[in-house]
């Protein structure tokens, strides 16, 4: 059986960076952020060659083992077949190892920029198979489904297989990241969460969970009540002291504050009016960025007229 044709022009991906949990939504709940990674991506005719401008510049493997490589590798069996060659061009502007989804963002941006270069790819991985393909390689949904549909979106499995719905957030809501300078691995900090957890901080965390849908769709007001967590914040909390110090000193001044996914980097979700303000309460040692809600998610996007991704 012959194997997919492909596009001879490059493709451009862009992949939003990512919040998972959101305080009580552990491995559900996420948003989607508007700080984005760019990957172009040429079908050659031989060979893998890789350029990395930005975050990972300097410590990212430029061959197979390269996340977004792996990625595009598995997305293409799924399509049919290797081509013969790569070029790979990554402009990453999400921190790594800071729990702003940046294996996410590669993971997904591979997927689609292999459906986007072959010849009818949309038709043989459609949007649900890609959810499926990015969790089954991340491991977990949350990130990825906020990666691919933009907005605040809650995601599972069932039968084995991922699902995702997406919201749109209250538009008064302003993201808030306070990133500090040293990264935490993901596998350290899901390493600290025990295997059970007391009956009554999960029925408090369900029931927080639960809020937090209308509180940040359409009553931000109950954000701070509905961002408490009993599942995974306060076991972390000693891979990151100083994080965890920040959310409770934000939450005693009424900014509902959390962990972003596996931390170590603090999301406040402030009101429009207040987010300036909260962000400079982080004090020395923390880069405070104020970011819109990424609404879209990932997408193919158009090149430069150079024939590079667009800044």
């Amino acid at each position: 059986m012959a194997g997919p044709a492909f596009r001879a022009a490059a493709v451009r991906v862009r992949t939003p960076a990512t919040s998972a949990n959101l305080g009580p939504g552990y491995d559900t709940l996420g948003l989607a952020l508007g700080l984005y990674d760019d990957v172009v991506v040429r079908v050659a005719d031989s060979g893998l060659h890789i350029d990395i401008a930005g975050e990972g510049a300097d410590t990212l493997p430029r061959d197979e083992d390269h996340l977004l490589v792996r990625s595009l590798r598995t997305a293409f069996d799924l399509l049919g077949g290797q081509p013969r060659g790569l070029e790979v061009v990554c402009a990453n502007r999400i921190p790594h190892g800071r729990g702003l989804g940046s294996s996410s963002a590669a993971i997904c941006a591979g997927i689609m920029a292999a459906r986007a270069v072959t010849t009818g790819g949309e038709a043989r991985l459609d949007e649900t198979a890609m959810l499926e393909l990015a969790t089954e390689i991340e491991g977990h949904p949350d990130n990825v489904a906020a990666c691919l549909l933009g907005g605040f979106t809650l995601a599972w499995t069932e039968a084995g297989a991922a699902r995702a719905v997406r919201m749109e957030p209250a538009a008064s809501v302003v993201p808030v990241v306070f990133v500090p300078a040293q990264p935490v691995l993901t596998r350290t900090a899901r390493g600290l969460i025990p295997r059970t957890v007391p009956h009554v901080d999960a029925a408090f965390s369900a029931g927080r969970a639960a809020l937090l849908v209308e509180a940040l769709t359409r009553r931000p007001e109950l954000l701070l009540a509905a961002t408490e967590d009993r599942l995974h914040q306060e076991y972390r909390a000693p891979a990151m002291e100083e994080s965890a110090a920040l959310v409770a000193r934000l939450r005693a001044d009424g900014v509902p504050a959390v962990i972003s996914g596996a931390g170590p980097t603090v999301l406040a979700l402030a009101e429009e009016g207040a987010a300036d303000k909260v962000a400079r309460l982080a004090g020395e040692g923390w880069a405070a960025n104020r970011l819109a809600v990424d609404r879209t998610g990932a997408g193919v996007l158009p090149l430069t007229a150079g024939g590079g991704a667009a800044q």
